[in-house]
């Protein structure tokens, strides 16, 4: 099993940037498939980014490909989101999950077992 805890939200204007920091505890992190989510008050959670235990495939949802890149260090048991061109409705609280058995990249929330607690993210406008 795996502990995940995020890091990195704040206040933010829109068109800047922020990264967000997933790190994991246990050993067994670098067999993980992690994604970012996020929610939004009053709306579904939302697939972000996903990648592959190795780092060599990511996918990203449709309203932020190209904007955000999702990365991560094994070494350091760490999954990154690096946000830039942020806009007003990219504010939400963000969330990275995981899990050995997912496939790589699945938009699917219900199929990731380890949840971080969440990092705020507020773009004003």
């Amino acid at each position: 099993q795996v502990q995940l805890v995020e890091s990195g939200g704040g206040l933010v204007q829109a068109g800047g940037s922020l990264r967000l920091s997933c790190a994991a505890s246990g050993r067994t992190f670098n067999s993980y498939n992690v994604a970012w989510f996020r929610q939004a008050p009053g709306k579904e959670r939302e697939f972000v980014a996903g990648i592959s235990e190795s780092g060599d495939f990511t996918e990203y949802g449709d309203s932020v490909r190209g904007r955000f890149t999702i990365s991560r260090d094994n070494a350091k048991n760490t999954v990154y989101l690096q946000m830039y061109a942020l806009k007003s409705e990219d504010t939400a609280v963000y969330y990275c999950a995981g899990d050995p058995r997912v496939v790589p990249g699945s938009p699917l929330d219900y199929e990731y077992d380890y949840w971080g607690q969440g990092t705020q993210v507020t773009v004003s406008s």
